[in-house]
């Protein structure tokens, strides 16, 4: 099967089956734009994007992959700095940008290819190699310039067959989503999902809850920042009653957000975990049971297992907390440039380390606690979940946003401190409510007010950027 297949294959003309902020094309349409895209590639081995949420990022997208070439996504807002290490990094011979419109970067004297939406080709290829490289998707780690995981074509079409499988994910669909395209959750399960598997898109630009409302979609896209927003326009929320299917991801959703969305919706929140280098390798399934403490289940090919500090499995009796790997068909290929720090991400046996604290139950479902260095709060002895103290928070009413971290302390090692985005709650009163709903040495020792919480664009907290305050 070909990577892109509903693309490739589909003969399907009806307008707007994809719609990118406010401008849409038939499948046969935009199959002719790609393929225009990839006549003007000429044999190229890889080439950047500027990843804006607009119809061109789509169309150079699978123009690239139809062509067999790799695709390097440049955020829109990428500073002078961070786009000249993408481009230098990845060894780009080309950056594909809109024929229309302002340019956002000098792009280190990379040649420009422009993508002209009035260009279109009938021309055919055959399917590149199946172990070839399609994406180059560069994170940033805690130290050090962003590394770029190469992602094969294979990995990609077994990560969105999985969730195919998942989710019930069909032709039928209508996919609406407001992510960003230069990340796994945006633009590999939210454009190359619908190009591989067929369901109609339709990306909102700005994720506000009233376009999230208006777009009338059966399956719908979002991180916990979007579903927060939406819970708190509920006339927004109960218009989404129509679905059939949402899923959050990217970052744990506050217990308090899936409820309030279960109740002006009637669905349950289906949430998945994966990372740049794994893809998606663990979700609940649309037909099946919801824990809206967990993410689900391993998907098909995937296998995980918990370890402690020094690689020893730990058991999976739903308790015991440890580093989660996993080994599968959806793991990338490497870091670029990068074998010291690709060797230290794997195991001597094969397994990806991925950095994330969790729990297993006997039954296979996965908690995930949080980060390893950030998350996992080692106080006086314990070991402490920094989002079972986070959820806590939440719970008073006071609260808005909370996060949790571990500062450095001579005698518990760590000391468990909040951040809150809160009304003028006494630090005293919230101490005090987290000690009598949970363990008292998962109190915090101190709550400190903020404003708001530093987050990227997927709405993740930057906890970094908390401790170095």
């Amino acid at each position: 099967m070909r990577l892109l297949n509903w693309l490739s294959e589909s003969a399907d003309e009806r307008p707007d089956a994809v719609q990118i902020n406010g401008r849409g094309v038939p499948w046969v349409e935009l199959r002719r734009l790609a393929a225009a895209v990839a006549d003007d590639l000429h044999g190229l081995d890889r080439v950047a994007v500027e990843a804006g949420t607009d119809l061109a990022t789509v169309v150079g997208v699978a123009g690239a992959l139809l062509a067999g070439t790799a695709v390097v996504p440049v955020p829109p807002d990428a500073g002078p700095r961070e786009r000249d290490h993408l481009l230098r990094d990845s060894a780009a011979e080309a950056v594909l940008v809109p024929a229309h419109g302002k340019c956002r970067g000098d792009y280190a004297g990379r040649p420009r290819i422009p993508v002209d939406l009035t260009h279109r080709s009938d021309s055919t290829r055959p399917e590149p190699d199946p172990a070839g490289t399609a994406l180059i998707l560069y994170t940033s780690g805690t130290t050090g310039a962003p590394k770029g995981a190469v992602l094969s074509r294979r990995a990609v079409a077994a990560c969105l067959d999985g969730l195919a499988d998942a989710w019930g994910w069909t032709p039928d669909d209508l996919l609406v989503h407001g992510l960003p395209l230069f990340h796994v959750h945006g633009l590999v399960l939210g454009v190359l999902g619908p190009l591989r598997l067929g369901s109609r898109l339709h990306h909102v630009g700005r994720p506000t809850p009233e376009r999230y409302a208006g777009a009338a979609g059966s399956l719908y896209f979002g991180v916990p920042t979007i579903w927060s927003r939406i819970t708190a326009v509920p006339e927004a929320a109960r218009a989404l009653r129509s679905a059939r299917l949402l899923v959050s991801g990217s970052a744990a959703l506050p217990a308090a957000v899936g409820t309030d969305l279960a109740a002006l919706t009637g669905r349950r929140v289906v949430q998945r975990y994966g990372m740049t280098e794994t893809l998606i390798t663990v979700s609940a399934h649309a037909d099946g049971p919801h824990r809206p403490d967990t993410v689900g289940l391993p998907l098909p090919g995937v296998r995980t297992r918990l370890v402690d500090d020094g690689d020893v499995p730990l058991p999976a009796d739903g308790e015991t907390m440890g580093e989660l790997q996993v080994c599968g068909p959806t793991l990338f290929d490497g870091y670029l440039h990068r074998p010291e720090a690709d060797a230290a991400s794997r195991t001597s046996d094969g397994w990806f380390r991925t950095g994330d604290v969790a729990t297993i139950g006997p039954d296979g479902w996965h908690r995930i606690v949080g980060r390893a260095a950030t998350d996992l709060i080692k106080s006086g002895g314990y070991r402490i979940g920094a989002g079972e103290v986070e959820d806590a928070l939440l719970a008073h009413p006071g609260v808005r946003e909370a996060a949790v971290v571990g500062i450095p302390d001579s005698d518990l090692g760590q000391q468990v401190t909040a951040y809150v985005v809160s009304d003028d709650v006494a630090e005293s009163e919230l101490i005090d409510f987290v000690a009598r709903q949970l363990s008292a040495h998962k109190r915090p020792r101190q709550v400190r007010r903020v404003d708001a919480l530093p987050r990227n664009a997927l709405g993740k907290v930057q906890k970094s950027q908390l401790t170095t305050e």
